[in-house]
């Protein structure tokens, strides 16, 4: 198969398969998500360049990639008990205005990172944070002091 057909066949596959794997799946990237467009890409551009690899070969790894990606999503989705492994869990780094340094060395953040995304939210000094919560997202939730 020429390059052209190849490209055109599985960028029609890709797309179909960025369809059936959903909108909010593709929304947030996690690391596993990543890793995953990654190795989608390579075995992609395998079945694109490579004569001794062939566009089946590629459809077959990435439908199976898919296909886990989606298995693993509605298992975190239908079986609650899953989610903490699946997905992680949200880790709270300051609380009443006072870092958790267990949780930040453990997640490998710094302080000037939390001030820095509490700053984003008009909030100066850390003694006006209620909460700061690193989701699993990757993204620090910040919840302000209410104004006594």
């Amino acid at each position: 198969m020429d390059l052209a057909s190849r490209a055109v066949v599985l960028f029609v596959f890709v797309y179909l398969l960025t369809r059936v794997i959903g909108r909010r799946e593709l929304s947030s990237l996690e690391p596993f998500d990543l890793i995953l467009l990654i190795v989608i890409g390579d075995a992609i551009q395998q079945g694109l360049t490579q004569d001794d690899y062939s566009v089946t070969g590629a459809l077959i790894v990435v439908g199976t990639f898919a296909a886990l990606q989606v298995i693993i999503s509605y298992a975190s989705f239908r079986f609650r008990f899953l989610r903490p492994v699946l997905d992680g869990e949200p880790i709270v780094v300051v609380q009443d205005g006072k870092p958790i340094e267990r949780n930040l060395h453990r997640e490998r953040l710094t302080l000037e990172e939390v001030l820095t995304e509490a700053r984003q939210q008009q909030i100066s000094r850390l003694d006006e944070i209620a909460w700061a919560v690193l989701e699993t997202s990757g993204k620090i939730s910040i919840i302000p002091k209410s104004p006594s």
